[in-house]
C-alpha cells in the first residue's frame, strides 16, 4: 500500500464528498497508479455524513464515533489499522488536485530524511495560505492569549514566517495539519498523535517528537492541494475555539518547556477567560 489516506469528518458532509470524489478521480487520472486506502472517521456528525459514506462510497473504511474524540484520538483509531508506507492526515474540507497525490508519493520516495511534509495549500481562489510556523515561544503565545496580534498585527510576523518563501521547498519546525503526510518509518519510531490533545497542537508536538528524533519537517512546493480552512470548526462557539485552544496549549507548555513559562500562560489565560465571562454577563 502506498498511501494511507485519513479524513476526521465532523458536520461538513457536502465539503467531504466532494474531497472523497477528488481522491477517486486523481488516483483515476494518474500516469503512474499508486495504491491507496482512504479512512473517514466520523465523530458524531450529525447530518447526512454517514448515510453518504455508505450510499456513494461503499469501499472506504468507515469508523463511526458515538461522540467527538477530537483530533488526535480520531485520526489514532485508522492509523492503527493503516497499511501505507505514507499515511496522509487530511482534513475533510480539502480538495486534492489530480496529480496532488502521485506527485507527494513521488517527492517523499525521493526524500528519505524527510518524515513528514506538507505541500502548498491554497484557498478556494488560489490564494496561498500560510502553513508554517515556528515553534512556538511563551512570547508570541502570551501575546496570542492577550489579544495584541487584534491591535498590532506584526508582532507575531516571526512565529507566523510571514516572509517565508513558499516558492522553495524548506524544511520547517511545523506545518499545518490539514495536509500532513507521516512516513511510516516515522510513526514506527515515534508512535502515535498525543491524544492529550483534543484539537490544536497535537501536529505541532508530533512534529517537535519527529525532529527530536532527527527526521526533517518540510514543505514543497512540488503541487497543490485546496484548502476551505476550517469549515467543521467554524460551527464552534469563538469562545469554546478560545478555551479549546489555550487548553492545548497549556498542554504543550507543559510537556515541552520549563514549568514557570506553563504557570505564567495558565494565570494569563484564567485572567482572559475571566474578563471574557464578565463580558458576556452583561
Amino acid at each position: 500500500m502506498d498511501i494511507s489516506i485519513i479524513i476526521v469528518s465532523w458536520n461538513v458532509c457536502d465539503l467531504l464528498e466532494k474531497n472523497l470524489k477528488a481522491i477517486y478521480k486523481s488516483s483515476i487520472k494518474s500516469s503512474n497508479k499508486f495504491n491507496f486506502e482512504i479512512f473517514v472517521v466520523d465523530n458524531n456528525s450529525k447530518d447526512r455524513t454517514l448515510k453518504m459514506l455508505t450510499e456513494k462510497f461503499p469501499d472506504i473504511n468507515i469508523i463511526s464515533n458515538s461522540h467527538n474524540l477530537g483530533f488526535a484520538k480520531a485520526n489514532n483509531q485508522a492509523i492503527k489499522l493503516s497499511k501505507g508506507r505514507y499515511v496522509l492526515l487530511l482534513n475533510p474540507d480539502m480538495r486534492v488536485y489530480s496529480e496532488t497525490l502521485e506527485k507527494m508519493i513521488k517527492w517523499m520516495d525521493r526524500h528519505q530524511d524527510v518524515g513528514i511534509s506538507t505541500c502548498q495549500l491554497v484557498n478556494e481562489n488560489g490564494k496561498t495560505i500560510n502553513i508554517v510556523r515556528k515553534f512556538p515561544s511563551i512570547i508570541d503565545q502570551a501575546l496570542i492569549i492577550l489579544k495584541i496580534p487584534h491591535i498590532f498585527p506584526n508582532v507575531l510576523n516571526k512565529y507566523l514566517m510571514k516572509n517565508f518563501d513558499y516558492s522553495k521547498p524548506t524544511a520547517v519546525d511545523s506545518i499545518r495539519g490539514s495536509f500532513f503526510m507521516i512516513r511510516r518509518k516515522v510513526i514506527e519510531q515515534i508512535g502515535l498523535l498525543d491524544e492529550r490533545y483534543f484539537i490544536w497542537f497535537e501536529e505541532v508536538d508530533y512534529c517537535k517528537k519527529a525532529k527530536q528524533a532527527n527526521w526533517k519537517i518540510m514543505y514543497t512546493p512540488i503541487t497543490k492541494c485546496v484548502d476551505y480552512v476550517g469549515k467543521s470548526f467554524s460551527k464552534v462557539a469563538d469562545f469554546k475555539k478560545q478555551k479549546i485552544f489555550t487548553k492545548s496549549m497549556l498542554k504543550y507548555f507543559k510537556k515541552w518547556k520549563p514549568s514557570w513559562q506553563y504557570y505564567v500562560l495558565l494565570v494569563l489565560r484564567q485572567i482572559d477567560l475571566s474578563i471574557l465571562w464578565i463580558i458576556s454577563k452583561r
